[in-house]
């Protein structure tokens, strides 16, 4: 296992792999800490709040424009016949639900980069004496 840790000079502080700062003596328990949404503080948070709520824009626009679009135009969604359907039945019953497959696939392609960038590993097993800090600052048990 190699130390992601990069000591500060004159200081007691190191920096985590996503951008962070930790003391050696730090342990965070996330599940009681407050997290700002609006305000993360490592890098590796920043981009992957940017990753989520890009993703949910997109999202928010494929599976709700088509609704939006029939409210709005009602006579050209009904009136556009495409393969056979209504323009509106099309893109609510066939687009909406492919749309958010894609957008599932993009999220999860994006973020297997974003863990690779920052040196987040998943699937590797530590046994009770591998303790060290987390590359988000957290302490590992």
């Amino acid at each position: 296992m190699t130390d992601d840790r990069i000591q500060t000079p004159n200081d007691s502080r190191t920096m985590e792999t996503d951008g962070g700062m930790t003391t050696s003596s730090r342990s965070t328990n996330y599940l009681d800490a407050e997290v700002n949404i609006f305000k993360p503080d490592t890098a590796f948070m920043r981009d992957h709040l940017k990753l989520i709520w890009v993703t949910f824009l997109a999202w928010t626009v494929a599976v709700f424009g088509p609704v939006t679009a029939a409210l709005v135009f009602p006579d050209l969604m009904t009136e556009t016949i495409v393969l056979g359907f209504q323009l509106h039945i099309l893109l609510t019953g066939i687009g909406a639900p492919f749309g958010a497959l894609v957008l599932s696939a993009v999220y999860a392609y994006r973020r297997d980069k974003l863990d690779e960038k920052y040196g987040i590993e998943h699937g590797k097993t530590r046994t009770k004496s591998d303790s060290a800090t987390a590359t988000d600052g957290g302490e590992n048990a």
